[in-house]
């Protein structure tokens, strides 16, 4: 029943790139950057460094005492005043350890973004096991519920089947079955842990950042400049989604924001040009990290696809180990299309690593489950909010407890 319920979801575009011809030194990589004669070098009246604007924060002012001090009237002959007993204080609690109260906080905002998937999956399982046996009924009731909820065939397939082994025929409830999803989600996600590692040997370590338009991939692109300057590294990025005049505004935003110098061209420019750019100019300014902004490319628009591929040529004649880290941004609400398109860039442009951002506004967060079955590609971060401390390296453990509902030990 599973494979007939998701048989013909996904498409899959069968598009080979032809390998790029290696070159020997950056000339040949101006020509295929702009298809350009080879003494094209950065344009200064178009390419711009946009410095970063220091942001002033208006200090905090302290609150102004509401009450002053009452002085204790004089005792009197007639009214003595009785001394008063002090009060034993009562022993202060110890200090909780920072890394502690830091990981219960990140804890308590993930299980609060997922409440949309783990509220669909805990009331699914609630209403099929309420005072009921496991039988072949609710397996089959299962395993279609854990399927709309985005975890995929296989992932569905493994829970039935544990709990098929140990309590088939037997009274189960929903707490013992939220368990079991918990644990299973744990022990697949667990092996894709991983951190956005940057290699200072690189220098620059250069990101190139992917994905559809509306993935939140510039927002991204923003937060980890900031994580990155707070780690003490020095930023620089690159606007090359060069078809939207707002992509390279907020990027700019972001630039003036994190402290970050911004590569930025006219709206229309090249964008493998401005890659090669963008290199040269964090080579020569020392940069530690290069973040590349592309442009939201539909993995069905076979143009843009190629010049993501034309991007990453120019990159590979200037480094032939960059882009160190081709980073998909997919969306938590696309559902199962998020498998498509990561079909489709990894095809294209051979991704690292996802993050999966706007997991807080959707009941389909599962459908991270269903990646990491399909394509064991590490996951860096996920994001459930706005703000920048919203996108946190990725957990396995506090990830599927909070998709099951299960609180952590």
């Amino acid at each position: 029943m599973a494979k007939n319920f998701l048989s013909g979801l996904f498409g899959r575009k069968d598009k080979d790139e032809e390998p790029a011809t290696p070159a020997s030194d950056d000339t040949a990589a101006k020509k295929d950057a702009r298809d350009l004669p080879a003494d094209h070098a950065p344009q200064p009246e178009i390419a711009a460094l946009v410095e970063p604007t220091p942001v002033d924060e208006a200090p905090l002012t302290q609150p102004a005492s509401e009450t002053a001090p009452q002085e204790t009237p004089p005792a009197t002959p007639e009214q003595p005043v009785e001394a008063a007993t002090p009060e034993k204080p009562e022993p202060p609690e110890p200090p909780k350890p920072a890394g502690e109260e830091k990981k219960k906080n990140w804890f308590a905002r993930l299980t609060s973004g997922l409440s949309k998937s783990s509220t669909k999956l805990g009331d699914g399982v609630a209403g099929i096991f309420t005072k009921r046996r496991l039988d072949a009924e609710t397996i089959e009731e299962l395993e279609e519920l854990l399927i709309t909820a985005d975890l995929g065939v296989a992932a569905a397939e493994r829970i039935t089947d544990i709990l098929a082994q140990d309590k088939f025929d037997k009274e189960i409830s929903d707490e013992e079955v939220r368990a079991v999803l918990a644990g299973e989600v744990a022990d697949t996600l667990r092996p894709l842990e991983k951190p956005l590692e940057i290699n200072s040997a690189n220098a620059p370590h250069i990101v190139l950042m992917i994905g559809v338009n509306g993935a939140g991939k510039t927002t991204t692109i923003g937060k980890l400049a900031r994580k990155f300057r707070d780690d003490g590294k020095s930023v620089m990025l690159a606007a090359g989604d060069t078809f939207r005049a707002a992509a390279i505004e907020q990027l700019a935003a972001w630039g003036e924001r994190t402290g970050a110098p911004v590569i930025a061209r006219d709206v229309g420019a090249d964008a493998a040009g401005l890659a090669f750019d963008a290199v040269t100019e964090a080579r020569a300014t020392g940069a530690d990290v290069l973040l590349i902004d592309t442009a939201g490319r539909l993995q069905n628009k076979t143009a843009l696809m190629d010049e993501l591929a034309k991007i990453i040529r120019v990159l590979k004649k200037l480094d032939e180990t960059a882009p160190h880290d081709v980073v998909l941004v997919l969306d938590a609400t696309v559902g199962q299309n998020a498998i498509s398109q990561a079909q489709a860039f990894s095809e294209i442009a051979g991704v690292t690593g996802l993050v999966m951002t706007k997991l807080d506004g959707t009941a389909r967060g599962g459908v991270l489950v269903a990646l990491a079955d399909k394509f064991k590609l590490p996951i860096h971060y996920v994001g459930i909010g706005e703000s920048v401390e919203d996108l946190q390296p990725f957990r396995a453990d506090a990830f599927a407890h909070a998709l099951a509902g299960v609180a952590v030990e």
